[in-house]
């Protein structure tokens, strides 16, 4: 008999509590939260061309908590899983980073190109743009050319405005995929605890002095929760100066509050013993924690949005 199959027979064989179904179950969820956390984020930046909403010191300020989570998890040998979970994170945050990067420099470079057209027409004598516009171009090209400009900006702001048509429904949208996230979450805990790849942990006297040896990677630990907990400071006081969070994935943070709630979730209906919570501290801090401070981002996403006769009245 191979070893999948005994464990397997073992893992159906064994009696699962509810409170050990609750933590997988609460677990699974929240690693397929993390999975998907970072695409509405990069669609939303892909179909508007911009970045302009999303601080840069707090993507980069995340990126070092998931460096520091890395080199902890690798030097407390965690499970495979969570070792390739912490490397995936840190390569979406290089993507994220780097596609806010690119259009921030693209952007910029419009930007200065338009203003140096812009000032070159204000000092432009009347005539010589009157002959220039007689002597080049068929008669009305000029009109044409000022009418396909300004329809290229009222497009752009079209898609950087939040879609108000009749159809459009976001908050359905998003609890949608919030529901598809969970689904996807609960069968593959399904599947891994059927298939025998998921077995309850067994909490003997051994784990926790194998995990208190490592204290280093506790130390890490701490240091990625101060990370996760000061990331967001800086997109909060971006969103209350500009008083605005357009530009920002409303799933994104709904998908870090998720992920955050069941990996506290997670680790709370393990077990609520002293030893244990102490060990999942930091890890606790980072996640409870950041949940006070994503509330506040919705806070804001309340606040400031858009009124819907705004336009109208200016």
């Amino acid at each position: 008999m191979s070893a999948a199959v005994f464990f397997g027979l073992r893992a159906l064989s064994q009696t699962l509590t509810a409170q050990e179904a609750l933590s997988g179950v609460f677990g699974s969820i929240s690693l397929a939260t993390w999975i998907f956390l970072l695409v509405p984020q990069l669609i939303l930046n892909y179909k508007t061309g911009s970045a302009d909403g999303i601080s840069l010191a707090f993507l980069l300020v995340w990126l070092i908590g998931d460096i520091t989570n890395l080199s902890g998890a690798i030097w407390a040998d965690l499970v495979p899983t969570v070792i390739a979970l912490a490397i995936y994170f840190c390569i979406a945050d290089f993507v994220l980073i780097s596609q806010c990067l690119y259009y921030n420099h693209i952007n910029a470079r419009t930007r200065r190109q338009l203003s140096v057209v812009s000032s070159a027409s204000e000092e432009e004598p009347l005539l010589t743009r009157r002959r220039s516009s007689d002597t080049i171009g068929l008669p009305g090209s000029h009109r044409r050319r000022s009418s396909a400009r300004s329809g290229r900006r009222d497009s752009l702001s079209k898609i950087l405005e939040e879609d108000d048509s009749p159809n459009a429904n976001p908050w359905l949208r998003n609890t949608l995929s919030i529901l598809a996230v969970i689904a996807v979450g609960t069968a593959g805990w399904a599947i891994a605890w059927q298939s025998g790849v998921w077995i309850p942990t067994i909490d003997d006297g051994d784990v926790p002095e194998t995990i208190q040896a490592a204290v280093g990677a506790k130390i890490l630990g701490y240091a990625s929760a101060v990370c996760y907990l000061g990331a967001r400071i800086p997109q909060i006081v971006k969103n209350y100066r500009d008083k605005s969070c357009e530009g920002l994935a409303l799933l994104f943070f709904l998908l870090s509050l998720m992920g955050n709630l069941t990996y506290g979730a997670s680790i709370l209906s393990h077990s609520l013993e002293r030893d244990y919570l102490n060990t999942n501290l930091p890890w606790l801090i980072g996640s409870l924690g950041t949940m006070v401070e994503d509330a506040v981002i919705f806070v804001q996403f309340r606040m400031y949005a858009p009124k819907p006769n705004s336009s109208a009245v200016e």
